[in-house]
């Protein structure tokens, strides 16, 4: 629950990473079962930590789009209810709008314009956020998203899942120059490719475990990060200079990686350009992040109605 837009009376996470950790990544079918057994009591734990009730909000928001559609439909058919219930205006929030909006929530003097990098298992985009409702994508993946090739590679190299954290981890005890891997480059100039990257790390690995030859994770964590953070960095950067953004930010569930984290300050120091991220707990998927962009869409009187329904593609403009 959040109050002004950027107060977190309450922000209240059911992580299902021990579910889906033994099938090495998430079942869309049993996150959504997941979804149903738990919304209720996460519901009622918000607004007690937040020592409020049902009738005193003034608004429910909830995330339409884009992701697995079954768990969306969770999330769409309980904001429904509720709002139909309450007689409540109900707020429509695009996914990816609500994980760039966690920087306004961390940091309240952040304001627009800026270049936003969301980075996550399912997203790798350059964002323009020319204001609070207009957003243009300037640069995105074509194939694999960040986080997804982090979950692959972190699978070939039996560290299990989720893969970011466990290879930023493994990374940090590695040599980063150890091996080379590639940096792809894409006919428009900011746009990214991790599959390239992802398959020559396996095939690398594949190579010397067929050869007999024995090789050190930490190195090939340490240099895949590499790789995957200059190009994240370097694009972000080019995308900034290219539309005079003097504010730069970073978002989604790859952000709360240190590499990222660390190269993004430092570049932006070396430009003059001022840097901002959320604090790792609204890196990932939260309901903070939703009730902000909900604030927003509440003041400009922007309600969607009982039509509402789950998207899976949802663009961003």
């Amino acid at each position: 629950m959040v109050e002004n837009g950027c107060q977190v009376l309450s922000n209240v996470i059911n992580s299902q990473i021990e579910l889906h950790k033994r099938y090495g990544g998430v079942v869309p079918e049993l996150a959504s079962r997941c979804h149903i057994e738990v919304i209720d009591d996460v519901i009622d734990e918000a607004l007690a930590q937040a020592n409020t009730t049902l009738d005193e909000i003034d608004a429910i928001a909830v995330t339409n789009g884009p992701g697995l559609v079954g768990a969306l439909l969770v999330g769409v058919s309980a904001a429904k209810a509720l709002a139909f219930a309450l007689k409540k205006p109900l707020l429509a929030v695009h996914h990816i709008r609500a994980h760039i909006m966690a920087n306004l929530i961390a940091h309240h003097t952040l304001k627009p314009p800026f270049v936003c990098l969301v980075a996550s298992g399912g997203h790798s985009h350059i964002v323009l956020v020319k204001s609070i409702s207009d957003f243009e994508v300037v640069g995105r993946t074509c194939d694999d998203a960040a986080g997804e090739a982090y979950d692959k590679v972190a699978r070939v190299l039996g560290l299990g899942y989720p893969g970011g954290p466990l290879i930023d981890t493994l990374a940090k005890q590695g040599n980063a120059e150890a091996v080379h891997f590639p940096r792809v480059k894409m006919p428009c100039e900011l746009d990214f490719s991790f599959s390239g990257v992802k398959t020559a790390v396996i095939n690398y690995i594949h190579k010397l475990e067929q050869a007999g030859i024995s090789y050190n994770k930490a190195d090939i964590a340490a240099s895949f990060q590499a790789a995957v953070v200059s190009v994240l960095c370097e694009k972000t950067m080019r995308a900034a200079q290219r539309y005079d953004m003097k504010k730069v930010a970073l978002a989604g569930g790859v952000a709360a990686n240190s590499a990222l984290r660390s190269a993004f300050e430092s570049e932006c120091a070396k430009r003059g350009l001022s840097f901002f991220v959320p604090p790792p707990q609204l890196c990932t998927d939260n309901a903070a992040m939703v009730a902000c962009v909900g604030y927003y869409a509440y003041k400009a009187g922007c309600f969607a109605d009982m039509t509402l329904n789950a998207q899976a593609s949802l663009d961003i403009g």
